[in-house]
């Protein structure tokens, strides 16, 4: 066997794609839970920027819509479900899941934030788990999502 074909016959890997890393937003005036949650995703792989109102929110989210939101509902300056109506009616956040993650204890509060456009509901205290799995469904449905839309345009 030559050196050429010896060459030929070593297996060749496969070169390390690099996927992109997702930004995930926190809005919540909990400055605590947004810093260890933020920690958290950090050592997940995932991108966290934190925003402590709804109006600073809001205005990140839009400015550079990030993969996934997570949001509270008791907020400083806004309610947490205007806000999710916001992002959903904006043109630039309107394909960006937004994962409610709150304490409050109403009768029919899921069914409301759903009805504002909300794609997942976390009661607080929270698994940290679980929120990490919601935020990879809602990324990777929203991809999906937007792969399809894309390719629907190529038609």
């Amino acid at each position: 066997m030559s050196t050429d074909s010896a060459t030929l016959a070593r297996p060749q890997t496969a070169p390390v794609v690099v996927g992109r890393r997702h930004t995930v937003l926190i809005i919540d005036d909990d400055d605590t839970l947004s810093d260890v949650l933020s920690h958290w995703l950090r050592k997940q792989g995932l991108h966290p920027v934190a925003a402590y109102s709804g109006t600073a929110g809001l205005a990140k989210a839009k400015a550079e819509p990030p993969s996934a939101i997570v949001l509270d509902l008791c907020l400083p300056d806004a309610d947490g479900l205007g806000i999710c109506e916001q992002l959903a009616d904006a043109p630039e956040t309107c394909s960006v899941p937004v994962i409610i993650l709150s304490g409050l204890e109403q009768p029919g509060i899921v069914r409301r934030c759903r009805a504002a456009g909300c794609h997942y509901f976390l009661r607080k205290p929270y698994d940290p788990n679980a929120l990490l799995v919601l935020i990879r469904q809602a990324v990777r449905n929203a991809s999906d999502w937007q792969s399809d839309v894309l390719d629907e345009d190529e038609r």
